[in-house]
């Protein structure tokens, strides 16, 4: 079955540094676009960033834009995101997803909060 399992998600001080993980399994990892959104608490998830199949290709958010950076590694079967200059309004569940052929799927997410 499909899993997707994020990780490095933690508490981190302004202007500090995460790097989150998802790794996937169930399915062709390098024959899908891969996506990580976000939801902050009492706001609606929103997308983050997405890559391509073989990462030649990368979008991002406005508000991460210069700051956050996705990435793969298709023999490992993992997506990255690696968050610099983290903001307070960056505190958020953040998700891997993937939308495939046997349709759309979650990770359980990652907890990610910025404070002093």
């Amino acid at each position: 079955q499909v899993q997707l399992v994020e990780s490095g998600g933690g508490l981190v001080q302004p202007g500090g540094s995460l790097r989150l993980s998802c790794a996937a399994s169930g399915f062709t990892f390098s024959n899908y676009a891969m996506t990580w959104y976000r939801q902050a608490p009492g706001k609606e998830r929103e997308l983050v960033a997405s890559i391509s199949s073989t990462g030649g290709s990368m979008n991002y958010a406005d508000s991460v834009k210069g700051r956050f950076t996705i990435s793969r590694d298709n023999a490992k079967n993992t997506v990255y995101l690696q968050m610099n200059s983290l903001k307070p309004e960056d505190t958020a569940v953040y998700f891997c997803n993937a939308r495939i052929i046997k349709g759309n799927y979650w990770g359980q997410g990652t907890q990610v909060t910025v404070s002093s």
